[in-house]
């Protein structure tokens, strides 16, 4: 990974977040800007009456649910490919 940074400001909500980000990465942080914008104006509509702080935490526990789902399905992926080969074998020594 390259060391080369870049300076963007991201808009969340009604924030300006400056950051020094690599370079090859900043479509990553801008498209992640735009699904957390996305989900939040979602939580907005849904509960008018919530304040900025209760939007920001119903969007982010969103978004870090997602995420581990992400990770536990990605990291069992190998291990039920394994056991379908193993079920493949078992039934054709069953049969």
């Amino acid at each position: 990974m390259s060391l080369d940074k870049q300076h963007i400001n991201l808009h969340l909500d009604a924030h300006t977040v400056g950051l020094d980000v690599p370079r090859e990465q900043e479509p990553n942080y801008r498209k992640a800007a735009e699904l957390l914008n996305r989900r939040y104006q979602y939580y907005l509509k849904l509960l008018p009456k919530a304040s900025a702080e209760q939007l920001w935490m119903y969007t982010a526990l969103e978004v870090a649910v997602s995420l581990e789902s992400d990770v536990r399905e990605k990291s069992f992926a190998p291990v039920e490919k394994e056991m379908k080969k193993l079920n493949e074998l078992l039934n054709e020594v069953l049969k």
